[in-house]
């Protein structure tokens, strides 16, 4: 009887350690999002982080340990680059300072499904391997674009375009030249303040997709929507490339099949979003003024080039090649 007990202790023993040693080898993978849990982005982003966890179940888990009240979005690509964190949901508009490559992103007109196919995605990682010590697992939430939104009605130029004049906008770096182009003074800082100055008649508009205008309460201030949307927008779900190619490849293929499908799923997503969004602020009095024809031509085209001419001047190397994949001319 003694060595039975003897014997199940061993046992009991045994079992724990073959626990504990699962548990540890569960690769852990800590994410940040640019945006709050609130906000649609982060929403969607939780739906990959779901699907890795189910499928990844004793072999790799991401755990999300907070957003910007973490990490500044102006400090994100460098956090991602150091390892701070390892995963990111981040705009590649937000760190083009480190990877100016990045324009393809928002400067494309194709969505990010073909971009993977046709080899755009794998040569725009070339640069991001090199240059910020980052992955790029996928393009998510394609297929919308920014808009420019005001408190007040903007003026036209003589020849139909949008004049910004007198108008002060909040802008990133992203769109920034663009907006300057079309006339604006511009207030450079992050969603997060946007609601203050809006509140307080420190801007009078910003850029940004018809996704997160709610979720940030702007649609309170926002009196107008100027269509059609420009760029892409460019969130991106990336991975330190140092635990990246510390993961097993066992981990390497759950999270990466679970990228391609959430990039397929969310683009899907995104589409659905824009029509009722676009539906619930309309009832709620913002009216959208809608460029057409040659017009809304020009519009896109002045904003198109101001991308790939920043690229251009940035650095050349990767630029013709990324325009042919990332780019179709209309």
């Amino acid at each position: 009887m003694k060595n039975y007990s003897f014997l199940k202790g061993v046992a009991a023993a045994a079992l724990i350690g073959i626990s504990a040693s699962a548990a540890s080898a569960q690769e852990i993978i800590r994410a940040v999002t640019f945006t709050p849990a609130q906000v649609s982005f982060s929403k969607n982003f939780m739906k990959f982080v779901d699907l890795v966890n189910e499928r990844g179940e004793g072999v790799v888990q991401i755990q999300v340990i907070g957003g910007p009240e973490v990490i500044p979005n102006e400090r994100m690509g460098e956090a991602q680059m150091n390892g701070i964190a390892d995963m990111f949901l981040l705009p590649a508009g937000l760190y083009l300072n480190l990877v100016p490559e990045g324009e393809a992103f928002a400067g494309s007109n194709l969505d990010p499904m073909t971009t993977r196919e046709n080899g755009g995605l794998e040569l725009v990682n070339k640069a991001y391997h090199e240059k910020a010590n980052t992955h790029i697992l996928a393009h998510v939430d394609g297929g919308a674009g920014f808009h420019l939104w005001t408190t007040e009605r903007p003026g036209t130029t003589e020849d139909g375009q949008v004049d910004l004049s007198g108008l002060r906008l909040r802008t990133s770096p992203l769109y920034r030249a663009f907006f300057e182009e079309l006339g604006a003074t511009i207030v450079v800082q992050a969603a997060g303040e946007v609601y203050t100055s809006l509140e307080r008649g420190v801007v009078d508009g910003t850029g940004y997709p018809i996704s997160g205008i709610r979720d940030f309460g702007w649609d309170k201030f926002i009196k107008y929507r100027i269509d059609p949307g420009f760029f892409q927008t460019d969130v991106l779900i990336s991975i330190n490339l140092d635990t990246w190619n510390g993961l097993s490849d066992e981990a390497k293929e759950i999270v990466n099949q679970a990228a391609i499908d959430h990039e397929i799923a969310s683009y899907e997503a995104e589409k659905e979003l824009i029509e009722t969004e676009t539906k619930a602020m309309a009832e709620g009095g913002i009216e959208t003024i809608t460029l057409e024809g040659e017009q809304a031509d020009l519009f896109l085209t002045k904003a198109y080039d101001i991308a790939w001419a920043r690229l251009k001047e940035r650095d050349p190397t990767m630029h013709d090649e990324l325009k042919e994949l990332f780019f179709e001319d209309f």
